[in-house]
């Protein structure tokens, strides 16, 4: 990411030049940098164990170090190549701001931006009125407003100019890194960069007036006593000016407003440029998913087709590393992508995979979405591999196991269950290696996963089944926002197969029919519904609540719909499925990372919760003397306690 800033030019007074005297404006020699904070005008530090505003135990960095007994800059000995380039021997190493002839610029690292007390802060007050950010901030969603509000607060409380650039593409991982940079002077945006793009580089641009922060800052009277006690930075003077006398009479930017992404379409653009990310590393010819008829396998498919849709406005706009890509996955070196549901039937294969506990309704919905979005469709029953299995078993042990509905016992039914669910991940890789082969054309596909991020926390998915795949594009997304998404893909794409999809009752349908209709629905499986989870998830990740203050938080926050016993109950069933199914958490797909509250404690969360399963804990019993001195005080007692 590259920003070009341009300024008009200052002299030694704070005044602009008469363009008469432009030459003599531009003569270095006779036009002196005189910078606020330059180190022969500074004071006398302050004591390193004050801060900015002389508060004791909080250090800037630049006084850190000094406390510490050293340097901020030391000398570095350049490489001997590097030597007969610059022709000098040695660089100054270390925290240090640059004075050229117009200004002086600073710099922080991405996380910096981000701390209680950031870099620019000091920097700003020691005279710094440019400040640059290469950051590598991954995307979540929603997490753009956090962005924006650092950005312009930095500007907003210190005056200057701030500019942010970020990585863009994929970490070969489970992370996303969306772009999104920006050009802030005064708490104001002057440019904003694409935050969702299959572009590799974007250069952003703004014409901005190095007077306009010095009259900012001017204003603000308390800064100046701040900016007597900072700690000075070191100069690096550089032989160089932003601004030209060429630029005194170019009109500057206007400040511009934000234009944020709503969720629904963050989940369309960020997964889609993630899976487009991994495909052409891969050199995979395209995915396969598994289509069920459902919320889950219809949003890959909708991520899918976003991603189509990107590609051929890419193509569109003149993106030749786009079109080169795409030729490369479809063995074709003259095609050129115009139409995205064309582009998605040769990239995305979708598969039916029925049983005798599908229903006619699933099956439809299917293959309606697979139609209106272009995707090669496959339909198929799994019943001869799943009887075989079965038989198999029965074979050796002389017992045939049964579902519950036909006098079987609960581990018979979730054994019938699951092997269902497992042949299907079997049958999804063979497809994915051999269906392209079957057509004749070249290449594998990448088999696509269908789990979202509350059925993970919980473990409400089957080890090995179709939530095993290559990678997940919804994995780290809440089923509420899913449901958000199909609605807006519903509208964005026309595709009227959605609105089926999102009246029907989310099912597995692995139990036997009842009279042809379904007879298992997910939240009744779980005892808890989705938009319980995501509070649940929230609550243990973001907010580090345990058993025993997630009930004192849901305590007021469900008082209108359950009492505190249900609160309680929901509480405690919680716990222990996270708690009996983290093993699953170790082989979950690496999905796209876009819920703070992931599963995946290993790579994203420092602490584990371990929880007996086998006897009442202290939290529990916690909980039932909370709730009996409730039914002894009465429910308004609750808000007194502790």
């Amino acid at each position: 990411m590259v920003t070009i800033l341009k300024m008009a030019v200052p002299t030694s007074n704070g005044h602009r030049k008469d363009p008469d005297s432009c030459e003599e404006a531009c003569d270095a020699s006779k036009c002196p940098l005189q910078l606020q904070g330059d180190l022969s005008q500074q004071e006398d530090p302050v004591d390193p164990a004050q801060d900015c505003l002389g508060q004791p135990g909080q250090l800037p960095r630049a006084a850190l170090v000094r406390a510490l007994g050293q340097e901020p800059t030391e000398e570095y000995f350049l490489p001997r190549m590097l030597q007969d380039v610059t022709n000098q021997e040695t660089v100054p190493f270390g925290d240090a701001v640059l004075a050229t002839w117009d200004t002086c610029i600073g710099s922080e690292i991405c996380e910096e931006l981000w701390t209680p007390h950031s870099p620019h802060i000091d920097m700003g007050l020691d005279g710094v009125e440019v400040f640059t950010n290469a950051s590598g901030s991954h995307h979540v969603l929603r997490k753009a407003h956090a962005r924006v509000d650092l950005v312009t607060m930095a500007t907003t409380k210190n005056g200057g100019i701030y500019l942010l650039a970020n990585q863009k593409g994929c970490d070969g991982d489970r992370l996303y890194y969306d772009g999104c940079a920006m050009i802030a002077m005064n708490g104001s945006i002057f440019a904003q960069g694409v935050q969702f793009s299959l572009d590799d580089v974007e250069v952003l641009t703004a014409t901005l007036d190095l007077e306009d922060v010095r009259s900012y800052r001017a204003e603000i009277s308390s800064r100046n006593l701040a900016a007597s006690r900072v700690s000075p930075y070191p100069r690096v003077k550089v032989d160089f000016a932003l601004s030209s006398c060429d630029d005194l009479l170019q009109p500057v930017s206007a400040p511009v407003p934000w234009r944020y992404h709503s969720p629904q379409e963050e989940i369309s653009l960020g997964p889609a440029c993630w899976l487009w990310d991994f495909l052409r590393r891969s050199r995979q010819a395209g995915f396969f998913l598994p289509l069920s008829g459902g919320l889950d396998s219809a949003a890959s498919a909708c991520i899918v087709y976003s991603m189509c849709c990107q590609v051929c406005q890419a193509v569109t706009q003149g993106n030749e590393d786009v079109l080169a890509d795409v030729r490369v996955m479809v063995d074709q070196r003259s095609y050129t992508p115009q139409d995205p549901r064309e582009l998605c039937g040769r990239l995305l294969t979708t598969c039916y995979m029925a049983s005798e506990n599908s229903s006619q309704e699933t099956r439809l919905r299917a293959q309606e979405l697979a139609q209106q979005i272009g995707s090669h469709h496959v339909g198929l029953s799994i019943d001869p591999a799943v009887k075989a299995i079965v038989g198999l078993f029965s074979l050796v042990t002389g017992k045939r196991p049964e579902f519950t509905a036909r006098g079987g016992s609960s581990r018979e039914n979730l054994a019938l269950q699951n092997v269902q669910a497992r042949v299907r991940m079997v049958i999804a890789y063979l497809f994915a290696q051999l269906s392209l082969w079957s057509r004749g054309s070249r290449g594998g596909l990448l088999v696509l996963g269908t789990t979202n991020v509350d059925e993970s926390l919980l473990g409400y998915l089957t080890k090995y089944d179709c939530s095993s795949a290559d990678i997940n594009p919804i994995g780290g997304i809440s089923k509420t926002d899913l449901r958000a998404f199909i609605h807006f893909c519903m509208e964005r794409f026309h595709i009227p197969a959605l609105q089926g999809i999102l009246s029907a009752p989310a099912t597995a349908e692995l139990e036997p029919l009842v009279d042809g209709q379904v007879s298992q629905t997910d939240e009744e499986d779980m005892g808890l519904t989705y938009t319980e989870l995501s509070i649940f998830g929230r609550l243990r990740k973001t907010a580090k609540a345990g058993p025993y203050s997630m009930f004192c938080k849901l305590l007021h926050m469900w008082s209108e719909t359950c009492t505190p016993r249900q609160v309680a109950e929901k509480v405690k069933r919680f716990f222990s499925k996270y708690s009996m199914n983290r093993h699953k958490m170790t082989t979950l797909t690496p999905a796209y990372h876009a819920e703070d509250y992931s599963p995946e404690d290993n790579r994203f969360c420092s602490w584990s919760r371990k929880r007996s399963r086998t006897r009442t804990t202290w939290t529990e019993v916690g909980q039932d003397l909370l709730y009996e001195r409730e039914r002894s005080c009465g429910a308004g007692s609750f808000s007194k306690l502790k």
